[in-house]
């Protein structure tokens, strides 16, 4: 089996030593890869942005299976692209990407379906956020609706930070159109846990439970990053906990993508 794996993190370099380890990968693409899956697969400097490209490649070298790692393509609609031209890939189409490609879809999606999360508004203008955080008791939790590696998710601890946060994303556009609007929600206290799953569509299957430590420094501090490392698997999962999540979040979740 040929397989191409797209993106140049080290999430993608832990998917490439992954796959290298199965019997049935002849030989394994990375677009456009690093210098650590360039020692275990082959490197092509093609764009992640380039889906065109990327398609054009998959056809030319037979790729019988295509990864796709990094936010951007998925929600560009590298998935979509791929299965219409026939060729396999893993990865969700551009309209179940919504769920991590924009905070404000993910936020109406779990209010649709009854998903318990944080109380949230939502701001497409800066003033109003601003008025809204002075009626607020710190800390707050200030999101960009869109992609931005991971860095959009600001834990304000006063009101100076919350407006120079607020500042930054909508009226400097530090990130672009993806802090155009923004969440402002509040701060929930305790241990996080990520689940991932695999989904057809319909049916889905868990994989184990991972904690993600996001923050730039140690002891929990400093400014978000697209994470500093994790461990799997989490040490305050339970069996408990895996039946309320079958019932209160993956089930809605997938009745509301559908």
């Amino acid at each position: 089996m040929r397989i191409l794996v797209i993106g140049s993190g080290g999430r993608e370099h832990a998917l490439t030593w992954k796959l290298r380890q199965s019997p049935h990968a002849d030989r394994i693409f990375c677009a456009s890869g690093n210098a650590g899956t360039g020692e275990i697969a082959e490197n092509v400097a093609i764009p992640i942005s380039d889906l065109i490209a990327l398609v054009r490649f998959a056809k030319e070298n037979r790729v019988d299976l295509t990864v796709v790692g990094p936010d951007d393509p998925l929600a560009a609609g590298i998935a979509d692209l791929f299965t219409s031209e026939k060729l396999r890939v893993f990865g969700p189409d551009k309209s179940a990407a919504r769920i991590e490609s924009s905070k404000i879809f993910a936020k109406e999606l779990m209010r649709s379906q009854e998903i318990p999360t944080a109380e949230a508004r939502t701001f497409s203008n800066s003033s109003d956020a601003l008025r809204y955080c002075k009626r607020l008791r710190f800390p707050i939790v200030i999101k960009a609706d869109g992609l931005a590696l991971g860095k959009g998710v600001v834990i304000a601890a006063d009101a100076a930070t919350a407006s120079s946060t607020i500042s930054d994303m909508m009226n400097q556009v530090r990130f672009g159109d993806a802090g155009r609007r923004i969440i402002v929600e509040e701060f929930l206290h305790g241990t996080e846990c990520s689940l991932h799953a695999l989904v057809d569509g319909k049916n889905y299957l868990l994989l184990e439970s991972a904690r993600d430590h996001k923050r730039a420094l140690d002891g929990d501090q400093g400014p978000n990053t697209g994470g500093m490392g994790a461990f799997s698997p989490a040490n305050n999962w339970n069996t408990k906990l895996q039946s309320r999540f079958d019932t209160e979040i993956m089930k809605p979740v997938l009745r509301g993508l559908v």
